[in-house]
């Protein structure tokens, strides 16, 4: 395994360039000016639509992105600490495959796994039962 503050630092700046390519022009206030011109006479309505549709989807890829930041910053704060790469479930440690492959976990696979399984379990069905 790589130097973890390294990896962690290479993750960052990746999901940066994906956050800064998602956000496009959201943050700029250039998102007030699209629509405006979108929204002349001129233009289909389906237009402003799927321009309204193609925003909301950035934005939910943005904020997605922002909550990986913030796992990683977390990660970075582990590694000052001399927590990183020990779960924070059941304080063993995290294997070096899965820190290769996901560099910002807080849990190890046994954990993650638990974890998922009551997420979903907490969820319920998707299907309404009564239908």
């Amino acid at each position: 395994m790589s130097d973890p503050r390294t990896r962690l630092l290479e993750e960052r700046e990746r999901l940066a360039a994906t956050a800064r390519a998602a956000t496009g022009g959201i943050d700029d206030g250039s998102e007030g000016a699209a629509m405006n011109e979108l929204s002349t006479y001129d233009q289909h309505p389906a237009d402003v639509g799927t321009e309204t549709f193609m925003r909301e989807a950035d934005e939910s890829i943005a904020e997605s992105v922002r909550a990986e930041l913030a796992e990683v910053d977390a990660a970075l704060a582990r590694v000052d600490d001399g927590s990183y790469g020990t779960c924070q479930a059941c304080g063993r440690p995290i294997g070096a495959e899965r820190l290769d492959a996901l560099p910002a976990t807080r849990f190890c696979v046994d954990d993650a796994a638990r974890a998922e399984a009551e997420a979903v379990r907490a969820a319920g069905p998707l299907v309404d039962p009564d239908i």
